[in-house]
């Protein structure tokens, strides 16, 4: 018997109707995870279990009444860079202050309207600008399936906080791949949704919130309610009446492009690119067409960005005094100190290469329903690397199959595809064409069907 802390949540919904559990056993069994777990892989800020379980007896008394809200005593967490009235917002750093924040960014507003129970926030490195664990202000957090791993980031303590089993329900930001990337290293879906799917605030080029959960009907589950309307952001689209649960669809005849080659960056590693090769002859088998999809990204892309992203983080952490400067992680001062040299004229040229990445991605991708490629070219890497190179010189080379999505709005999913000989998870990444994120959770959930099984999540069942 599974414990109630891995059950999924569409499971959780199910045994609260049946009365066959309550949120509030469901909310303990996590709490005992939370502090069997937490110890080692520091993946959560701001936790609190009191007040997660007052909210899930008042759910529970919402149940017995036949008043549960959609997502009713369903327990998870919320990346800490989306504010929660009252908890200070880090952003990873010790160099910002902690003023308690005055009201729920639209995510967490959403979830809280939904019934949804919050035990804690969970932790990311400085400013959300490393795929790692590693902050100045938060304890390092690492990989459940290995803690002498990372789990990736921004997303890190979402990652470590979903595969461990800290209740089924996780939030995390994507501006280059912070969701994905971690849901790939950890063995989690994670959708990158459409630019403006989901409202944020504040909102910015490129930058998306999104679940981080075990299966895909749970990811369908939170874009039912985060995907609702939000005036705060701007940026976002019109509201559209989605049937996020319908996940069927027949693979066959579907025009499927397979890209093991990103154009730069880390080369592919064995193991990750005979996962996705598989993955390929599964979708072919189902009838599928499939073919190969080009590479696109150039240096000048990749090295356009990474100057226009440099000073945009020297711009903040330029403005600081001396003082704060110090508390800053050192490889994230280091890379985005370069910034403080760079002409206008650079800043101006690496801003543009946001363009041409979105048209580069869109024309690879324009002949093809979807696009499936690794989420990584290697497996997790050492817990306290700040990248898999770890050199802030070269920040960027492990993003290269991420990153495109970013730019052309597209909707993008990780999804477990196998697992490394040393027991690492790979994951697979799945791109749609601009907003279709049903679609992209629709082939998540075929691939779901597809591949081999795999091993249970580290911890499971105790």
């Amino acid at each position: 018997m599974p414990s109630p802390a891995d059950l999924s949540a569409a499971e959780l919904l199910q045994a609260y109707r049946t009365r066959a559990l309550s949120p509030v056993e469901v909310v303990e069994a996590v709490i005992a995870r939370i502090e069997r777990c937490e110890p080692q892989l520091k993946a959560l800020y701001a936790y609190d279990p009191e007040t997660a379980r007052a909210a899930a007896k008042a759910s529970e008394a919402r149940w017995m009444k036949g008043q549960a809200l959609p997502l009713d005593g369903v327990p998870g967490t919320i990346k800490e860079n989306i504010a929660t009235r009252g908890t200070p917002m880090p952003i990873g750093t010790a160099a910002r202050d902690l003023s308690p924040m005055l009201e729920d960014a639209p995510v967490a507003a959403r979830l809280g309207e939904a019934g949804f129970v919050m035990l804690a926030k969970t932790t990311m490195p400085d400013y959300g600008m490393l795929s790692s664990g590693l902050s100045s202000f938060h304890e390092l957090a690492r990989n459940p399936w290995d803690v002498t791993t990372n789990p990736g980031g921004s997303s890190a303590g979402a990652g470590a906080a979903g595969a461990a089993g800290y209740g089924p329900l996780h939030v995390g930001t994507d501006i280059g791949g912070s969701i994905r990337l971690p849901a790939g290293w950890c063995g989690l879906v994670g959708l990158k949704p459409s630019f403006g799917r989901v409202p944020i605030d504040p909102s910015y080029y490129g930058r998306v919130a999104g679940p981080m959960t075990r299966t895909v009907t749970d990811t369908a589950l939170m874009m039912r309610e985060i995907s609702k309307p939000d005036a705060r952001d701007g940026m976002s689209l019109p509201p559209q009446e989605i049937d996020w649960l319908s996940l069927e669809m027949d693979v066959k005849g579907l025009r499927i492009g397979l890209q093991l080659d990103p154009g730069i960056g880390i080369p592919v590693e064995p193991e990750t690119k005979a996962a996705i090769e598989a993955a390929g002859r599964a979708f072919a088998a189902a009838g599928a067409i499939v073919e190969e999809a080009p590479a696109f990204m150039t240096r000048a892309m990749l090295d356009g960005l990474d100057d226009f992203w440099r000073q945009r983080a020297w711009a903040e952490i330029g403005a600081l005094p001396t003082e704060k400067q110090g508390r800053v992680l050192s490889y994230i001062f280091a890379w985005a100190n370069v910034g403080e040299s760079l002409s206008g004229l650079r800043v101006y040229n690496g801003m543009s290469q946001m363009l041409a990445i979105k048209q580069a991605a869109l024309k690879q991708s324009a002949p093809f329903d979807f696009v499936l490629s690794p989420v990584a070219p290697v497996p997790a890497f050492p817990a306290d690397y700040a990248s898999p190179i770890d050199d802030p010189r070269e920040p960027f080379e492990h993003i290269v199959f991420t990153l495109p999505a970013n730019m052309s709005d597209q909707p993008s999913i990780a999804v477990p595809a196998a697992m490394t000989a040393g027991g690492l998870p790979i994951g697979l990444q799945i791109t749609g064409r601009r907003f279709d994120d049903l679609g992209v959770l629709r082939l998540a959930r075929a691939w779901e069907r597809l591949r081999p099984p795999l091993p249970a999540y580290p911890g499971a069942g105790a």
